[in-house]
């Protein structure tokens, strides 16, 4: 029976891991008392007692949470943007090659931030493959439930006298200084980072990143993506059941992502739908834990 201890358990992320959880008869979830949720001594008393920590936390506390641990077999997987870029840290996305084994035998692993793991899945294969250039000047679009906001956000929307304003889809980050570039531009090999344009609007779960591109051939790029995603949680779809529309809530509760394109050789779109929640956050979390415990990988998700 692995042990799990989830710190930060009452946010978004940590709840949702805990949902993830709560059936597996593989697992026994280390619970520490509400009074003793801020305790350094009992928080460090679970960390190391625990197979596998997640930390749920601000990027400050999670660097100080990771100085707990004593344990040198504890796994720890970090959800916050603190060690994604960080030496010794494994970055927490399987799909990208070579990544899976070295999760695996990993104690320390940074778990990918939302609209990253919709860039990075669409941009890494291509740089990988030589068909977008590391010096490529790459732009991208991505819009977000509320949900990804944690739970102050969710409160605002979800309030029955808020603002008019969230009626409407809100652009944020407006300093391109989004806390996910640094990983973006790291772990896809680009010499620059993106301009980047997150949105948020008024729907709890679900997220659609577009990285529009020129000059590229559709059907390289789609054998590409084809070969690169087979039988796992990314995979590529050529289908069209929208009548020419793609929602961003189309994958809000699953844990898959699908990758598509549009456009024509002049000017293409690649687009990457998934959960913010889901892939974006805590099914990727899971899916690393899986990993490491050395079960089906994709155990507990919802794949549909």
């Amino acid at each position: 029976m692995t042990k799990v201890f989830i710190d930060g358990s009452a946010g978004t992320t940590g709840l949702q891991i805990y949902d993830r959880l709560k059936q597996r008869d593989d697992i026994q979830i280390l619970e520490i008392s509400e009074e003793k949720r801020k305790d350094n001594d009992a928080r460090k008393k679970f960390f190391n007692e625990a197979d596998i920590v997640f930390l749920c936390l601000p990027d400050v506390a999670a660097v100080e949470a990771v100085t707990l641990v004593e344990n040198k077999n504890t796994v720890i997987i970090d959800t916050s943007t603190a060690h994604r870029v960080s030496d010794g840290w494994a970055y927490g996305m399987p799909e990208l090659k070579g990544q899976r084994e070295i999760i695996k035998n990993s104690k320390r692993i940074a778990n990918p931030g939302c609209h990253a793991s919709g860039f990075i899945a669409l941009v890494a294969p291509l740089v990988e493959n030589k068909i977008l250039s590391p010096d490529e000047k790459l732009s991208c679009f991505s819009i977000t439930g509320y949900s990804g906001g944690g739970k102050k956000m969710i409160a605002e929307y979800e309030n029955s006298e808020r603002n008019s304003l969230l009626d409407a889809p809100r652009q944020y980050a407006l300093t391109q200084n989004h806390k996910h570039l640094p990983e973006i531009q790291k772990v896809c090999g680009l010499n620059y980072a993106p301009i980047f344009c997150p949105i948020v609007a008024d729907f709890y779960s679900g997220m659609e990143v577009t990285v529009p591109v020129h000059g590229l051939n559709i059907k390289n790029v789609r054998e590409i993506y084809k070969n690169y995603y087979q039988g796992g949680v990314i995979h590529f779809a050529d289908n069209d059941n929208e009548n020419g529309f793609l929602s961003a809530g189309a994958f809000s509760g699953r844990d898959d992502m699908e990758i598509k394109i549009a456009g024509n050789d002049e000017r293409i779109l690649l687009i990457a739908r998934f959960d913010n929640l889901g892939k974006g956050a805590s099914g990727a979390a899971v899916q690393n834990m899986n990993l490491v415990m050395g079960v089906y990988e994709f155990k507990g998700l919802n794949l549909i």
